[in-house]
């Protein structure tokens, strides 16, 4: 499993879905996963602080689980099947680990309010991952060694994801990240 971070998140013009960018925490690789809209403004106000008049779902959750005696260990984005990932919240409960399923969205929701550690499987980053060049921004087709050259095929199926990742600038979220934390200060 490697850890991950969430790099980005925006919503794209043409379909108004959101997407988050998840980003090695030791590397250049980066997993974009289409999201809905509710879940991408429930992810969006917590990492931006934003104060919410009453709980959100993702905030009732977590109250259930703490409710409950339980504590949220980590969250892992563990598989890709027909182009849906799939997710699982790790908790500890008085009666051991339980693994509950979930959707990416809602994991990564409850991962940003309790401050786990966000997981994804080895061979699903090698799957759906892309790499972003860090000098250009632009999506650069990844393959591990040994394995075939990208079809056509492949790349149209990536093309929704680097056409909304290729209008991000990403050297600019990080800038604004920075100001973020020196302001924090």
């Amino acid at each position: 499993m490697i850890e991950m971070h969430i790099e980005s998140m925006g919503v794209s013009p043409e379909n108004h879905r959101g997407v988050v960018v998840l980003k090695e925490q030791a590397g250049q690789r980066c997993l974009p996963i289409w999201i809905g809209s509710a879940e991408a403004g429930a992810i969006a106000a917590k990492l931006q602080g934003a104060d919410v008049p009453r709980p959100l779902s993702h905030d009732l959750l977590c109250s259930i689980i703490d409710n409950l005696k339980a504590t949220v260990e980590s969250v892992i984005i563990n598989d890709l099947r027909d182009d849906t990932f799939y997710a699982t919240i790790l908790l500890n409960t008085v009666e051991g680990q339980t693994d509950v399923d979930s959707r990416p969205s809602d994991a990564l929701a409850v991962a940003v309010r309790t401050g786990v550690p966000i997981f994804v499987e080895e061979t699903v980053l090698d799957e759906g991952g892309v790499l972003v060049d860090s000098e250009t921004g632009q999506v650069v087709p990844h393959r591990t060694s040994g394995e075939k050259q990208v079809t056509e095929e492949e790349l149209s199926r990536l093309s929704a994801f680097s056409d909304f990742i290729n209008t991000l600038d990403i050297k600019e979220l990080d800038d604004e990240k920075k100001k973020d934390k020196d302001s924090d200060r």
